[in-house]
């Protein structure tokens, strides 16, 4: 059993970036979406997993990736879980349609985003990002993702995230560590 304590998400703005924020108040799965505080310092996967009772299989990462194609950078959202990586240039490339994808840089991804870094999330993202979610975080009960800001965690069944705008589920985008 989890150590985190969930409240309903909108119950506590205070614990979620404002992009979050505005797009959970327009979702009609929100009701369905709690969130929990957690010590900053333990944001990160491995510390947060460890400290909270939270297993890797439950944890779901969410990196942005980017791209260039003629001069435009292109960026999209990739979401799997902790016990895999993403498949950035193999099938983040191909949906991104660019010769070469990689992860983002910290700036890049933090001011596109509005999000704290180690705290993105897919919920709330700039409109027009593909959000890739791999197949497998579907079938996570309880997945726990990220809240906007490191201070706090969000927790919500695997497969509302196939439904935010943008989503498409992507078979084998997180491959095995």
């Amino acid at each position: 059993m989890s150590k985190l304590e969930t409240v309903a998400a909108l119950s506590a703005p205070d614990l979620l970036a404002p992009p979050v924020l505005a797009a959970l108040r327009q979702w009609n799965a929100a009701d369905q979406v709690l969130v929990a505080p957690i010590d900053a310092a333990l944001a990160d996967t491995a510390e947060f997993c460890a400290a909270y009772d939270v297993g890797l299989e439950e944890s779901a990462n969410c990196v942005v990736i980017s791209g260039k194609r003629e001069g435009e950078v292109r960026y999209a959202a990739c979401v799997v879980l902790a016990t895999t990586r993403a498949d950035v240039n193999g099938i983040g490339r191909k949906r991104l349609d660019v010769r070469k994808a990689s992860f983002a840089p910290m700036e890049s991804a933090v001011s596109e985003t509005g999000m704290e870094y180690g705290g993105i999330t897919p919920i709330g993202l700039p409109g027009g990002w593909p959000v890739l979610v791999d197949s497998r975080v579907l079938d996570v009960p309880e997945a726990v993702v990220g809240s906007g800001l490191r201070r706090s965690k969000i927790v919500l069944p695997g497969a509302l995230l196939a439904e935010l705008p943008g989503a498409s589920v992507v078979e084998g985008l997180g491959r095995a560590l």
